[in-house]
């Protein structure tokens, strides 16, 4: 894909840097210790680190990649690095913000894919936000709780201790998340959906035919096909769609850069092709799209 400019401002976690001072790899607090230390991240934005957030009160909404969801009591969302977010808040906002960056299970784990079999993990927006029971929020509590003391007190191997809270965190989210239909997925499927998505990430611009990354992950098309319905209820040239689709869209909030550019960086043919493509699938021109997001933001 060739190179378009992006001013949507991405923040590292260095520029978020909160509890012990000498940590740059993991951020914890309250969200209204959170919301007092910055309170311009309401402005659409992306993260370079992971982003866990878990509301105990309030309302409003908050978007993830332009995807709109209600502010509720109980309600977690977990955010990997690039998806652009905003919020717009009602009322006093209670719960917690976790941040942590992408090195920060380097050392810790063998298995540098491990993060690939949390579905809560891959990105997807609608498949990071749910809503947690009383039981699964009390616990989701108390290891956000925990790992603000560790931060404060730098305890004896607090990191680690850390690190075991925020695995915890992300298998009691992934379990909460778990679609109806999880029993019947075997673990291979699992994780060759998985793969499958890490290579439209890679090559979404320029392979835009499921049969592209059959032929990548060594299975017929209809194999592909039959296990995107098993296990996401979408067929496999749907999840490629979907990926250029929110490309486009993360690059059209950016004013000062042309349809022309975007629909070049994306690998078509020319304007009238993107301009195409893009009102089929969601009903506005590209140009529509910009000025509403724009006036609305």
């Amino acid at each position: 894909m060739k190179t378009v400019k992006n001013t949507i401002p991405v923040y590292d976690i260095c520029s978020l840097k909160g509890g012990d001072p000498g940590s740059a790899d993991v951020v914890a607090a309250t969200f209204t210790d959170y919301l007092r230390d910055h309170p311009n991240l309401h402005w659409p934005h992306r993260h370079s680190f992971y982003h866990i957030v878990l509301f105990t009160a309030g309302g409003g909404f908050h978007t993830i990649d332009f995807e709109r969801f209600d502010v509720k009591a109980g309600q977690m969302y977990v955010m990997v690095p690039g998806q652009v977010h905003t919020w717009d808040f009602k009322g006093a906002i209670e719960g917690y913000v976790l941040n942590f960056s992408e090195h920060f299970f380097d050392q810790f784990l063998f298995r540098h894919q491990y993060f690939e079999h949390f579905p809560v993990m891959q990105g997807i927006a609608s498949e990071s936000v749910l809503r947690l029971n009383r039981k699964d929020q009390e616990q989701a509590i108390t290891l956000l709780d925990r790992i603000i003391s560790e931060l404060q007190q730098g305890a004896y191997m607090a990191p680690d201790m850390i690190r075991t809270c925020i695995l915890q965190l992300l298998i009691l989210a992934s379990r909460s998340s778990r679609p109806r239909n999880e029993a019947s997925v075997t673990p291979h499927n699992r994780l060759l959906l998985a793969q499958f998505r890490k290579l439209i990430e890679l090559h979404f611009a320029e392979k835009r035919l499921p049969k592209d990354y059959a032929e990548l992950l060594y299975i017929t098309p209809n194999h592909l096909n039959a296990l995107c319905k098993d296990t996401v209820n979408k067929a496999a040239g749907e999840l490629i769609r979907d990926r250029i689709l929110l490309e486009a869209k993360r690059l059209l909030v950016n004013a000062d850069t042309s349809v022309a550019e975007i629909a070049g960086g994306l690998s078509f043919t020319d304007n009238s092709h993107f301009t195409r493509f893009f009102k089929k699938n969601t009903g506005y021109t590209p140009e529509e799209f910009r000025r509403t997001y724009i006036n609305n933001h």
